[in-house]
């Protein structure tokens, strides 16, 4: 079914990524060395984490609305198993960020996910644009 894995998958990214925001929190208040993680706010890996917080739940509520709409318009819509696929791979962004904090990776995830999500949305935007609308 069309849009029904970007529900379940945006819901269980966003569930995740809202779990990683309690390892920042922990950073921020608890953690040994607080101070330097705080001093660091705006530069290097506590910078690039809250980028892939932030993106993370962006990109989860994405899919869970395109999932949704794919669901509800997938026989008014074109090409919505290609939206759908590029919006979930568009998860590649903010999982790319965390690749490169923790693993040293390279940023080519992050920039494949970017290009994949935009490409869903305006994707998307086209498909209602061009929708034929029957009112019953």
């Amino acid at each position: 079914m069309n849009g029904k894995n970007n529900i379940a998958i945006g819901f269980l990214t966003m569930g995740l990524f809202m779990a990683y925001g309690f390892l920042l929190i922990y950073l921020r208040d608890f953690a040994p060395g607080k101070e330097e993680w705080v001093n660091s706010y705006s530069v290097g890996k506590h910078f690039e984490s809250r980028l892939a917080h932030v993106h993370g739940n962006l990109f989860a509520f994405l899919n869970i609305l395109i999932g949704y709409l794919l669901m509800h318009f997938s026989d008014k819509l074109q090409n919505v198993k290609v939206i759908s696929w590029l919006s979930l791979t568009g998860i590649l962004m903010p999982v790319g960020i965390l690749a490169e904090i923790y693993f040293g990776l390279s940023p080519i995830f992050v920039i494949i996910g970017a290009i994949a999500m935009t490409s869903s949305v305006i994707w998307l935007g086209i498909a209602f644009l061009k929708m034929k609308f029957i009112n019953k």
